[in-house]
């Protein structure tokens, strides 16, 4: 298993944003879903190795984080693109994908194929030598999503990667995820269910810090199924009455 958490919990101060959290996962996408200020974000940056757990077992890709060796390897082999991506606006599309690469250790005499290929794959190829700061909101979002796969990691952490595409980049980016996921354990964080319903094969939903159903997009369709549940879709609706039960 590429994502071992076993009653994993993180504190600030006396509230919980994750409240003992245990999970497993390999290969495959994973969508993780849940309202604002249920602990999705405080979860992937522990996943991620940003922010250290208050309690809990962490092992990502076999190795346990809490040391500085085994920490560093494991971001060498993971991608990460964060709710918030700071940049630089002086750098190039290519510069700031090729910054994240050196970041993550990879040999100089790969980079700059890795650097073009994930350009392309995010649709950037043409804006590869534009500054970032010409670019909009989405493609800036594009970007982040190229940094994050340049080092084509084995675990790849995505905190609501859509935000900011139009509808015909995120069906590019949900066919993109399917790809990564055959080989890759790939988590999405998102409030897109959509999304979710289209590229993930797991979903995990959270509420306070808990994971309060774990299945199959179509088992939480199920959840919504006579329910009565709000929802304008099968899988919002199953979303509505997962979170209704566990309330």
């Amino acid at each position: 298993m590429n994502i071992e958490l076993d009653d994993l919990t993180r504190r600030f101060g006396k509230t919980y944003a994750v409240a003992g959290v245990t999970m497993e996962a390999g290969p495959g996408v994973f969508g993780l879903l849940g309202p604002n200020g249920a602990g999705k974000t405080s979860l992937l940056r522990m996943m991620a190795t940003v922010l250290p757990p208050t309690s809990g077992r962490l092992q990502l890709l076999g190795r346990d984080p809490g040391s500085y060796g085994p920490r560093r390897e494991i971001r060498r082999r993971l991608g990460y693109l964060p709710q918030n991506l700071g940049y630089y606006p002086g750098f190039t599309v290519v510069e700031f994908v090729e910054y994240f690469a050196l970041l993550k250790d990879m040999p100089p005499g790969q980079v700059p194929r890795a650097v073009a290929r994930a350009v392309e794959q995010v649709g950037l190829g043409d804006k590869a030598r534009a500054k970032l700061r010409t670019l909009s909101g989405g493609m800036l979002r594009r970007a982040g999503i190229a940094q994050a796969i340049v080092n084509d990691p084995e675990l790849l952490l995505l905190d609501e990667p859509t935000a900011g595409l139009d509808p015909e980049q995120r069906v590019s980016f949900r066919a993109m995820l399917r790809g990564l996921g055959e080989h890759a354990t790939v988590v999405v964080s998102t409030h897109l269910v959509e999304d979710v319903g289209a590229a993930c094969s797991q979903v995990s939903l959270m509420d306070a810090g808990k994971i309060v159903f774990h299945g199959t997009p179509a088992e939480l369709v199920a959840r919504g199924e006579g329910s009565g549940a709000a929802g304008d879709a099968p899988l919002e609706r199953g979303y509505s009455a997962a979170l209704a039960a566990a309330r």
